[in-house]
This record gives structure tokens, sequence and C-alpha cells, in this order.
């Protein structure tokens, strides 16, 4: 009977190893030693399957970091929405469903510094890495410099056809640093070219009314804005900042640790005298002798 368990377990594995589902086959034993303890064979056969998703949306993620400069992993379960309650939350939730990408619409997140509209963007590109798709991450001013340079070189075509290519391309920092006039029409062509083609999402402490000092050319802001919002969910973040709550809890446990200190330096001290000490103060109580 083990002899058969065992010839029936290893075909099992030569199965997974031929289908190339290392996921599956590495926790093939801690789900067989499940249906030994009871488990049922669809509870198995979704725990097998699990892994191997959970195995292939891991290297997705990981060629993503690499391919996609993005620069960190943020994800939408680690952000905050009590801190943030202006943010609607069946909004976000729907727009990582990813519908958009399939309907090649855009995303825009305005809001002061600090209240994470890049996290939720790169939470957007990381769903939709996870999910197959190709993803690319630049600031406004670092997408613009590589555009200048490939046109100083001479391969504009195909850094403007690279930056196209992306089902989702996450523009951040929009407003935060000056950029030329050339780089504005440089970044106009981009937009144009990836306008009902492909998904952008961006980020900008500017409201769109400012947008034109951000370009330096209040037409050509106009014409990107129109371009942008014809198909777009806009999501307006009015609150705090995370960095500034993190810096006003890091102040005030600064200050706690001199207040105890000094709480501590008005403490009476008590003191062990020296024996030495203890008989001269004896013989300093004692009465004077007769004269």
């Amino acid at each position: 009977m083990k002899a058969a368990a065992r010839s029936r377990r290893d075909r099992i594995r030569a199965q997974l190893a031929d289908l190339k589902m290392p996921g599956a086959l590495e926790a093939l034993d801690e789900v067989l030693a499940k249906v030994d303890g009871g488990a049922t064979a669809s509870e198995a056969i979704e725990e097998l399957l699990g892994a191997q998703i959970t195995l292939r949306n891991n290297r997705r993620l990981q060629a993503a970091m690499r391919s996609s400069r993005l620069p960190a992993i943020k994800t939408l379960a680690d952000f905050d929405f009590s801190f943030q309650p202006s943010i609607k939350r069946e909004q976000i939730d729907s727009l990582h469903e990813l519908g958009f990408l399939e309907r090649r619409e855009n995303v825009i997140f305005l809001g002061p510094p600090g209240v994470g509209k890049t996290h939720l963007a790169i939470s957007l590109a990381i769903e939709a890495a996870q999910s197959g798709r190709r993803v690319y991450y630049g600031t406004l001013v670092d997408l613009i410099t590589s555009l200048e340079e490939a046109k100083s070189a001479g391969k504009f075509g195909h850094r403007l056809k690279t930056l196209t290519y992306p089902s989702l391309l996450v523009v951040d920092e929009i407003g935060y640093l000056p950029i030329s006039q050339t780089g504005a029409m440089l970044f106009f062509q981009l937009i144009n070219r990836r306008y009902e083609h492909a998904s952008t999402v961006l980020t900008s402490n500017k409201g769109f009314e400012e947008w034109g000092d951000v370009l330096g050319d209040d037409v050509m802001a106009a014409a990107l804005i129109d371009r942008l919002v014809h198909h777009c969910h806009i999501v307006n973040i009015r609150g705090n900042s995370y960095r500034m709550r993190h810096h006003t809890e890091l102040s005030k446990a600064l200050h706690a640790a001199p207040a105890e200190q000094r709480s501590s330096l008005h403490r009476p001290r008590r003191t062990t005298k020296t024996k030495k000490e203890k008989t001269t103060s004896r013989r300093g109580s004692s009465p004077p002798p007769n004269v």
C-alpha cells in the first residue's frame, strides 16, 4: 500500500515537472500530507494551483521590477486608507481590477506631496505586472531626459516606440521640477502617441490649471490635458502627508526622551556612606566630653 502511494506520488511529481509547474511541485508534499490528514481532493487541487499561481506572479513581479524601473514594491494592501478619508475605497479597488487597461483609459492622481499618489500609482503597476502586462515607470523629468538624449542621438523614434509599447506607463511627479519647453514638446508627442492606444497613470502635486506653468505653454498644456482626460479616472486626494505624520511621531519620540531624563535629574539620589564616613558621623554626633 505504501509502495503504491509512493509510486503515485512520484508519478504526480513527474507530471508536474513535465507541465513545468515548479510552484505546485514544491508544495506537493505539504498538500499530500494535508490529504492524509483529511483534506478533500478539491482542496488539494486548489492549493496546488494556488502555489503555482503565487510563484508565477512573484516571477512576473521580479521581471517587472528589472525591466519597468519601478522604484519599490508598493501594494494596495499596504495603503492606509484610514489616514486618507478623502479617497473613495470603492474607486481604488475598482481600478485595481484593471478594467481601465482593457479600455485603454488613463488614471490621474492629484494632491499635495506625501498623500500617497505615488504609492497608488505603483500599486496599479504592480497589479498590472502580476497579471502579465508590460509596465514602465519614470518621473516626468527622467522620461523627458531620456527622450532628449534619444533625440540628440538620432534615436527619438525608437525611444518613442519603446515608451508607447507598455500596456501601462506611470509618469510620476508632474510639477515637482521645472522642465524645458523642448522637453514639454517631446512629452506631448509621447502622450499623443499613447492616446487611445495604451493606458497612462500620472501623478501631480499641481492642479490642471497650473500645468501651463509646469510645461511652459498654456496651449500645449490644454491639448495635453484634453487627450489625458478624454478617457480618464481622476483621483483627487485631500489630506495630510504620510511623511509628515512619521516626522511628527519621530519628533514626539525624540522630545519624550529628554523629558524623562530631566525628570530623573530631579529625583533625590540615595547615597551610601562609607565605613569611615559612618564612623566620623557617629563621632560628630556624640556629646562633648566633660571639661
